[in-house]
């Protein structure tokens, strides 16, 4: 049976965490400890087992623990997952699974913040506070250990912050969608540019706009703490390159990444490890 979640109990005041000397929080000074927080829940609908279904020989859930270990940012590389396979899988390739994740925080429409509030709160009873954390996605393979030391260098270069995010330029500008109202159709965003509405402006002339994607998140802890919140107030971009955002959350992207893969276009991170499942790994 799986216990039911408990309310976490998140100390409020980590000036006195281990590592954090007397840094004032919030600033770019140099940090001591980050967490990689690698959420791999079972029950995926569009591609079933997504976490652990081979890419490439091995599954794809160890071309995130590679990069994160590899990327020598973090004191501690952890898989959040609700299944015992999964957790098998992620210790195989190196990570910790210090416990598995309530049923009541694994649906798939838990919020990310009540997974997050959890974990650290777990941990935090067991002794193990970082100043900073940071989420990894198991659906961005091609994220590498240098893109991790990138985001991490920018955010920590970076004054007043809460945290960081992945984005990417739009192909498809909002400036161009509509809602529809019946038999008829609004601009979602009624914007103009020298009189001329959005819709109707050449793509190429419209304000850049950028979207997240779920490559790369780093925020420090307070932010969950204090704020209960994943980014707080106060956001850097990380803008992502060439494929490195690019996220598999259906059957047409892991065509798409497996073809980006055979034509060359992309590389994995290497894994040092067997193979999973087979015979002496």
């Amino acid at each position: 049976m799986n216990p039911e979640p408990r309310t976490p109990n998140l100390n409020p005041n980590p000036e006195h965490e281990p590592g954090t000397g007397n840094r004032e929080r919030g600033t770019a000074r140099p940090l001591s400890s980050c967490v990689a927080l690698i959420p791999a829940r079972q029950g995926s609908k569009r591609v079933p087992g997504k976490n652990v279904r081979r890419l490439n020989g091995h599954p794809m859930l160890a071309y995130t623990i590679a990069p994160a270990i590899e990327s020598g940012v973090f004191d501690a590389v952890i898989v959040s997952t609700d299944s015992e396979e999964i957790a098998e899988v992620a210790r195989h390739y190196g990570a910790d699974v210090p416990f598995l994740r309530p049923a009541g925080f694994a649906s798939d429409t838990s919020p990310d913040i009540e997974w997050l509030e959890y974990t650290l709160a777990e941990l935090n009873r067991g002794g193990r506070r970082w100043e900073a954390f940071s989420l990894l996605r198991p659906t961005s393979p091609f994220r590498t250990a240098a893109t991790i030391r990138r985001a991490w260098e920018r955010f920590t270069a970076q004054h007043g912050v809460d945290s960081l995010r992945a984005v990417e330029k739009c192909a498809q500008h909002p400036g161009k969608m509509w809602v529809l109202r019946g038999d008829r159709m609004l601009p979602l965003l009624p914007y103009e540019s020298n009189g001329v509405p959005w819709h109707s402006t050449p793509y190429q002339a419209l304000p850049p706009v950028y979207v997240q994607n779920a490559s790369l998140e780093i925020a420090w802890t307070r932010v969950v703490m204090e704020k209960r919140s994943l980014a707080g107030d106060v956001l850097v971009p990380f803008v992502t390159e060439g494929y490195e955002g690019f996220d598999i959350n259906d059957p047409t992207d892991w065509m798409v990444a497996e073809r980006l893969l055979a034509d060359g276009a992309v590389a994995l991170s290497p894994i040092a490890q067997a193979p999973f499942g087979l015979v002496g790994s």
